[in-house]
């Protein structure tokens, strides 16, 4: 009685199971120099995005009250300089990684849910089904999704939202392929054709059996298509397609062009907005190949 009382049970054994993978995942991530590198500029930005109501404040946005005088180069009170309304641009970069990380990260996770969804139902039913999601997907991946996001944005309202379906609804094809090559392998073993034997539907499978496999590939896609996602919504931003009441990276080099940055020589209006939007996107991109390695270590990539 004791030995039994002893063990644990099917609940505290996953944990367990669940602990461990999580420890040996974080022990081979840290032995990537490359994603430690990428994961450390992360946490600078998600902290100046989160502190930034306290340390520049909502007002910093507001044309009214600007501090300073429009396009004064960086001094001392303003290090990066101010814009055509005289707000302080370091301020705006700080207030705008909110948008442009939220809207970088939702539109991500949306597209990889469209994808995995779509890739597994292909993968999962054969036949004229599956045929015809792979048709669909097909046509979505020779489209441009520049163009197909710009139509998207144009035809709908100007707000967050619409920015976030935009990108979502058409940069998920790749994932789809990728998904439903992963559940086609997955559906090729023996322990699928057991679980049909013993009476599992189609919904036990898909998410009993293809979907636990097929997640370590849907993470790695979600850090890859999040730096992604940010560029479309800064080029979105940037064509005059975003939220004009929000402050964001792309919409700071929108009003730049506006304003006549590029021909008055204001490089402080343009350069840093970029280089925020190059980190980003170039520290998402280390996270996600250095996941990728790491859940799929015959991937090859260097460390």
């Amino acid at each position: 009685m004791s030995t039994e009382a002893a063990q644990p049970g099917p609940r505290a054994l996953a944990r367990q199971r669940r602990r461990r993978s999580a420890a040996r995942f974080c022990r081979q991530y840290r032995t990537h120099r490359a994603g430690l590198l990428g994961l450390a500029g992360l946490v600078l930005f998600a902290l100046a995005a989160l502190t930034a109501p306290l340390t520049v404040g909502s007002g910093v946005s507001d044309v009214t009250d600007a501090p300073g005088s429009p396009l004064e180069a960086p001094s001392g009170q303003f290090p990066l300089g101010t814009d055509r309304f005289g707000r302080d641009l370091l301020g705006l970069l700080i207030w705008g990684s909110r948008v442009s990380l939220l809207v970088g990260l939702l539109a991500a996770v949306l597209s990889v849910a469209i994808g995995a969804v779509v890739g597994i139902c292909a993968g999962h039913f054969r036949g004229a089904y599956g045929t015809v999601l792979m048709r669909i997907t097909d046509w979505f991946l020779v489209m441009p999704t520049l163009v197909l996001a710009i139509a998207l944005a144009t035809v709908m309202s100007r707000s967050l939202g619409t920015v976030v379906l935009a990108i979502g609804v058409t940069s998920w094809p790749t994932t789809a392929r990728l998904v439903r090559a992963q559940t086609l392998a997955v559906e090729s073993r023996p322990y699928i054709e057991r679980a049909r034997a013993l009476g599992g539907g189609h919904w036990h499978i898909m998410t009993r059996h293809v979907l636990p496999n097929v997640m370590p590939l849907v993470l790695a896609q979600t850090t890859l298509m999040v730096s992604s996602s940010i560029l479309a919504e800064a080029t979105l931003a940037f064509l005059g397609l975003g939220d004009p009441t929000v402050v964001s990276w792309g919409g700071l080099l929108q009003d730049a062009r506006e304003a006549g940055a590029v021909s008055a020589g204001d490089w402080w209006y343009l350069v840093p907005p970029g280089i925020a939007i190059a980190l980003v996107a170039l520290a998402f991109t280390l996270c996600g190949r250095a996941v990728e390695s790491v859940l799929n270590p015959r991937l090859g990539v260097a460390r």
